[in-house]
């Protein structure tokens, strides 16, 4: 008795396309059509092929489908593809998972999601691949509950081993700023691959935890595995934060040795650590390697030498970049408008800000304005900076750096009016609110209206308000050293720096220098004490320490979580011509280069 054809054999045979012998093509014809699938790169060709597997009889046959649907989702033609899935008499794994990337891959991660839920009630099993994408729309729509969900059911379908999917969990956990969790998950994985370590160096880096992204990194060499250009990013983006110059140095050393230093986002990231780190010279140099340097690396050049006091070079590379046909974008002008900002340049500035849309198509937002109140108050124009941030209208959490800028102006400028006005606004939104009263007390005390003062820091600490210490760190063959505000006990050799100090202030004073009289240590007490506080700011005791501790003729490099006061920033431009030493402080707002009794800041910052 005969055995029934199946259909596709029957199709075959009683298809045109035969060979010389008589025998079917189909299997030779599905391995072209697949191959012809792969090599898809345009949309033309897709289309042609997509009509041959109608031909041919293959629109069935999940095999070729899923291949047809994976080169749409190539080419972001989602919806070709949700046509394909949805005409699909059995698909499997494979189209439910490519699906969910394509909805990726196109910015609609929620509708990845959403088909995910609905797999659930199909027969087919979600594997590795599948929880690994999920994870990831997760992680694009920043949804850490149905992230932690998803978590869930890696643990019950057994996948919580699998690399792709751990790693992909660690991504997730870390873009969410949940970095215990991400740490849990690398710690419980049985083995590690060069994935999985960029993944929770990248945690690390992202969540502001540079010092475990480097210890992390230290850990990752300890292996015989080469880092990646991803990993290497990370760790750079770490010291940039951190500014440890000497750790970027050597990790910009495993660059050319890994061979990836004509990567365009490893030198672009190099650009930005080194001008993180007050090595502006190093920056362009690595700037000048980019062969064809896009936006980003313009923009690193640009906001660095911003920040260094270097508009001339911010101007003539903003005017370079727009000369080659690269367009500025959004951050790019905060750069150039941080450059007039911070030197006294309002007309200049003012004409970048109304070419942003006019003549770039760049639309100003609460950042760019921002930059142009503290432009205008810089130079005393506050009711015109006071007029803008009304009139702007933005949500809490965006307005908090405008109305924070504001209200420091308002205090340099003894505007007590305004700073009130501005402290009440970020108290109210529950924004930055130790600086906004301390900045409201240190207002007060400029104008000599001590009652508000002590009123002010009576309702701090009703409130339990308290400000941020100052901290200022060293780096010295790759160990930091760290100083708080008035704490000589702990500080690394206390006594000694301490001492030295002293020493220093008094031939300051014998070139006039007045420790704390300047007006900007705003509490109420004797000068003699004043002037001790004053003396123990924690870049003064970092910078004693690496005088005391880093040879001649190399650069002293101090970073400062704050804003570095102005009584300090006269005391370093002395003791440089004193001791005929070149600092750099890099404070929260910008590089102070000081050499031969001047800064680069030119006292404008």
């Amino acid at each position: 008795m005969n055995k029934p054809l199946n259909r596709n054999l029957h199709f075959a045979l009683a298809s045109p396309f035969l060979s010389r012998q008589n025998q079917p093509l189909f299997l030779h014809s599905k391995t072209q059509i697949v191959e012809q699938l792969q090599d898809s790169k345009d949309p033309i060709s897709l289309t042609s092929t997509h009509t041959n597997v109608q031909k041919l009889g293959f629109s069935n046959d999940t095999f070729t489908t899923n291949h047809l649907m994976n080169g749409y989702v190539r080419l972001k033609k989602i919806q070709d593809a949700r046509q394909l899935f949805d005409e699909m008499p059995e698909p499997n794994v494979v189209s439910w998972t490519s699906l969910m990337a394509g909805y990726i891959g196109t910015g609609q991660p929620k509708t990845a999601l959403w088909l995910f839920g609905y797999m659930a009630w199909s027969p087919v099993v979600p594997n590795a691949f599948t929880f690994a994408t999920v994870v990831n729309a997760c992680s694009v729509s920043a949804d850490l509950k149905i992230g932690r969900k998803v978590h869930a059911q890696v643990e019950i379908f057994g996948f919580q081993s699998n690399l792709v999917v751990c790693s992909s969990l660690i991504d997730m956990y870390g873009k969410s700023n949940d970095v215990d969790e991400a740490k849990r998950v690398f710690d419980l994985m049985g083995e590690r691959n060069i994935v999985s370590w960029t993944s929770m160096i990248t945690a690390y880096a992202q969540n502001a935890m540079g010092h475990d992204a480097l210890e992390l990194f230290r850990e990752f060499n300890s292996l015989s595995i080469r880092p990646n250009h991803f990993m290497l990013c990370s760790v750079i983006n770490a010291c940039a934060s951190l500014g440890r110059l000497v750790m970027g140095k050597v990790t910009h050393g495993a660059v050319i040795r890994n061979g990836h230093d004509s990567n365009d986002v490893v030198a672009t990231a190099l650009v930005d650590m080194y001008a993180k780190c007050g090595c502006l010279d190093y920056s362009n140099g690595v700037f000048n390697k980019i062969k064809n340097p896009s936006v980003i690396p313009y923009t690193s050049m640009i906001v660095g030498a911003a920040k260094y006091g270097r508009v001339k070079l911010s101007f003539k590379l903003f005017q370079e970049m727009t000369d080659r046909g690269i367009s500025p974008n959004d951050v790019t002008f905060i750069g150039v408008l941080h450059a007039c900002s911070h030197s006294g340049l309002v007309d200049e500035g003012l004409e970048y800000l109304n070419s942003m849309y006019h003549k770039y198509g760049v639309v100003p937002n609460t950042k760019h304005y921002t930059c142009v109140v503290d432009m205008l108050g810089r130079i005393g124009r506050l009711d015109e900076a006071y007029r803008i941030a009304k009139s702007i209208h933005v949500k809490p959490d965006e307005g908090a750096l405008l109305w924070g800028t504001l209200l420091s102006t308002s205090r340099l400028q003894g505007r007590v009016d305004i700073a009130v006005e501005a402290s009440k606004w970020l108290i109210e939104s529950n924004q930055q609110v130790a600086a906004a009263y301390v900045t409201m007390s240190n207002a007060y005390a400029v104008a000599g209206r001590w009652e508000n003062v002590h009123g002010t820091r009576s309702e701090m600490k009703r409130n339990g308000v308290s400000k941020e210490p100052g901290c200022s760190w060293v780096e010295i063959k790759d160990y930091t050293y760290v100083f708080y505000a008035g704490d000589v006990d702990s500080s690394p050799r206390g006594g000694e720096v301490v001492s030295f100090l002293r020493e220093l202030e008094g031939r300051m004073k014998e070139r006039g220098y007045v420790g704390g009289s300047n007006g900007l240590v705003f509490v109420d007490v004797e000068e003699e004490t004043k002037e001790e506080m004053v003396g123990l700011h924690s870049e003064r005791l970092a910078l004693g320490f690496g005088l005391l501790s880093i040879p001649k003729g190399v650069t002293i490099r101090v970073m400062k979580n704050l804003r570095m006061c102005r009584d300090c920033h006269e005391a370093f431009k002395l003791i440089s011509e004193i001791v005929q030493r070149d600092f750099v402080v890099r404070d929260v707002n910008r590089f102070h280069h000081f050499k031969y009794g001047s800064c680069t800041c030119r006292d404008f910052w």
